[in-house]
């Protein structure tokens, strides 16, 4: 699916923005632990890795939404069930190289709010969510505003 960016879209660059401090753990990471590193990590969602140590490419995404409703939702026990066993799989990513907007249509496409970001090579860089892009959103809106407003004061000067 083509994207095209409406007139005086600026898109921004993933790797401009994403956030690289991933929270990361592996298909065997417990529920009990995953829950534990969103809380220590402030973050809502892990991103699922073979290998965090070493290139970690993407395998799979749990968020705490995964946790209440897949988890606790089915009366399973948080303390035995695996992450590799509720994650989002196959895991919907982006490239730092893209950009917003075309972020912005696979988040739309496919009904999610995170997206993990790899570099070239499918190793991971970091994960953009709906909240980066709407703050990018709002800082486009404000550089904007403030054209409007600096060419009215030149008006306003210029007419005196």
């Amino acid at each position: 699916m083509a994207t095209t960016s409406p007139p005086g879209y600026v898109a921004m660059l993933l790797s401009e923005f994403c956030t690289t401090d991933v929270a990361c753990c592996t298909r065997d990471t417990t529920i009990t632990e995953a829950a534990r590193l969103m809380r220590r990590k402030h973050m809502g969602a892990l991103v699922i890795v073979d290998d965090p140590e070493d290139e970690p490419q993407p395998v799979g995404l749990v968020t705490d939404r995964d946790i209440v409703i897949k988890v606790l939702g089915n009366e399973l026990d948080p303390a035995t069930t695996r992450v590799g066993d509720i994650m989002s799989k196959p895991v919907v990513m982006a490239t730092e190289s893209e950009d917003s907007n075309v972020a912005t249509s696979r988040m739309r496409e496919h009904g999610i709010r995170r997206l993990p970001v790899t570099d070239s090579h499918g190793k991971l860089v970091g994960i953009v969510t709906l909240d980066d892009l709407l703050t990018g959103l709002r800082h486009t809106v404000n550089s904007l505003i403030e054209v409007v407003a600096k060419e009215q004061d030149k008006e306003r000067r210029l007419s005196r």
